[in-house]
């Protein structure tokens, strides 16, 4: 099993951007789909999108698509979150998520029996207006 750390958090102005980091231990990242989400403060965790195994195919919620841009480098077990054009509406914890089976990272904030394997402890990003 892999473990996963989320970096590249932190304050920036409405408008501006950031660039998130998921790193994962352990050799077997690559049978790993891995996802995006996040919780803002009083609200229920949100799916941004995944990507596959390979990276070479992503993932959206229909309403992150055009400001969120995942990519993946497996020879870093490294998966990216590209933030712009930032809202202070986005501002919550984004957490990223694994498991080998892409379908329970995308339904798993909307069906109560899926579950995902393994969950980063989160990084706070705070945009102010």
């Amino acid at each position: 099993q892999v473990q996963l750390e989320e970096s590249g958090g932190g304050l920036v102005q409405a408008g501006g951007s950031l660039r998130l980091s998921c790193v994962a231990s352990g050799r077997t990242f690559s049978t790993y789909a891995v996802g995006w989400f996040r919780q803002a403060p009083g609200k229920a965790r949100e799916f941004i999108g995944a990507t596959i195994k390979s990276g070479s195919s992503t993932y959206y919620a229909d309403s992150m698509k055009g400001r969120f841009t995942i990519s993946r480098d497996n020879d870093k077990n490294t998966v990216y979150l590209q933030m712009n054009s930032l809202k202070p509406e986005d501002t919550a914890v984004y957490y990223c998520g694994a498991d080998p089976k892409l379908h329970n990272l995308v339904v798993v904030t909307t069906d109560k029996n899926t579950e995902v394997e393994v969950w980063g402890r989160g990084t706070l990003v705070t945009v102010s207006s």
